[in-house]
């Protein structure tokens, strides 16, 4: 049997003096929400069904856009190609993983694209894995000056 606890005269005091203060404090929720605004922004672009070159325009806009907004870490999901409609064998379609490979390859050899960009990666598993990429972009006010 768990023993009552007996709040003392203090404590009740201090509870009290605390909930008098109550409108000071500020959600727990909303400043995570503000900081992940702030700082850990990770916007998502899924080009599943999209042509090589609708992909390619998709991305150069994504990008371009995503660095005037200040974004620094972008998630590209191209898909891991498993359901090619290719050729009658998706599996031994010549086609097979088009966007997971050519995505990155274009934003390297794109001039406008390659300088705002730091980093190209793999994406962590809980975001897509082998079938999606990381982007980290550089600070688009150092680019500016």
């Amino acid at each position: 049997m768990k023993k009552k606890y007996f709040a003392s005269h203090k404590d009740k005091k201090d509870w009290e003096a605390f909930t008098k203060q109550i409108s000071d404090i500020h959600p727990k929720e909303g400043d995570l929400l503000q900081q992940n605004i702030k700082f850990g922004k990770i916007k998502k672009l899924d080009l599943h069904g999209s042509s090589l070159n609708e992909a390619n325009r998709k991305v150069t806009e994504f990008v371009n856009e995503s660095f005037n907004q200040g974004y620094r870490k972008l998630l590209i999901i191209t898909g891991k190609g498993s359901r090619s409609k290719v050729d009658e064998n998706p599996y031994i379609s010549e086609k097979f993983s088009v966007l997971k490979y050519s995505v990155p390859e274009f934003i390297k050899n794109e001039e406008n694209l390659n300088k705002k960009v730091m980093k190209i990666s793999t994406a962590d598993k809980k975001h897509g894995g082998d079938g999606a990429i990381y982007i980290f972009l550089k600070n688009n006010k150092k680019i500016r000056e």
